[in-house]
């Protein structure tokens, strides 16, 4: 099986999740609960993401599958999917449409492909590691060196002063050119796209974050944990250029 067959079936998927999630955007009549853990969910969370196991099964049978709503299955499986159908459902629900569908394929623990879908903008990326596209356009990170010239994001400064050192994260945005919440796996497209620099959230699951690895990386740049480890493993993530990312990390890890 080519990685050609993978990145097109994995396009398929993201078609599959926005066909289902668009027409219950930005409607008065969607209903939301609220999960164990505070988050939110919606009948289009759930018919995303069974829509999407569905297609897996069928195809790729032999196949794990990993997903926000209906937990795991094979999950030692050569190939894993990751899969988070609506990531941004807080945006979702209040008609932003800055949310959009992560999708990834692990072999053997490596993310090999990662898409992120933006239904209510028509954008679609997906990068492989080496290259990533935006509605079939090859994009890169910026090449911005210097943290003045810099845009920085996160999804919710709330969760940066729960989950990490909110007082370093304040020394960084005194020191980039703008700070912006466009957040959730926007934030990660535009910094992948160059529009944006640095990319961070102080907690992630692995469906939020295993796709990003592939498309910051395929668009060349460099994507760890908040304290600067692996990303695959990492319960944070921060995503910059290259010439920039050590400079961020040191910065969000400087001791008291």
């Amino acid at each position: 099986m080519s990685s050609e067959e993978f990145k097109r079936f994995a396009l398929e998927l993201a078609a599959i999740a926005r066909k289902t999630v668009l027409p219950y955007f930005a409607t008065a009549e969607l209903k939301i609960e609220i999960k164990e853990d505070l988050s939110p969910v919606t009948i289009a969370d759930r018919a995303a993401e069974e829509a999407m196991r569905s297609a897996i099964n069928s195809r790729y049978r032999e196949h794990g599958i990993v997903g926000e709503e209906f937990g795991s299955a094979n999950e030692g499986a050569e190939y894993v999917w990751y899969l988070d159908p609506i990531d941004g459902t807080k945006s979702f629900v209040r008609g932003c449409p800055l949310f959009g569908s992560l999708i990834a394929l692990c072999r053997n623990g490596e993310p090999i492909i990662g898409v992120i879908d933006h239904p209510a903008l028509d954008m679609c990326c997906i990068g492989d590691g080496a290259q990533t596209l935006v509605n079939g356009r090859e994009v890169k990170v910026s090449d911005h060196s210097d943290l003045k010239d810099c845009l920085l994001l996160t999804s919710d400064l709330t969760m940066v002063s729960r989950y990490q050192d909110i007082s370093n994260f304040m020394s960084l945005i005194e020191q980039v050119q703008l700070f912006r919440t466009w957040g959730d796996c926007y934030g990660y497209t535009l910094v992948a796209s160059g529009f944006a620099d640095i990319m961070a959230d102080p907690v992630m699951n692995p469906w939020d974050l295993l796709a990003l690895i592939p498309v910051i990386e395929g668009a060349g740049g460099k994507i760890t944990s908040w304290d600067g480890t692996e990303a695959k493993t990492a319960a944070s993530i921060v995503a910059a250029p290259a010439a920039l990312h050590s400079k961020v990390i040191d910065i969000l890890n400087s001791p008291k």
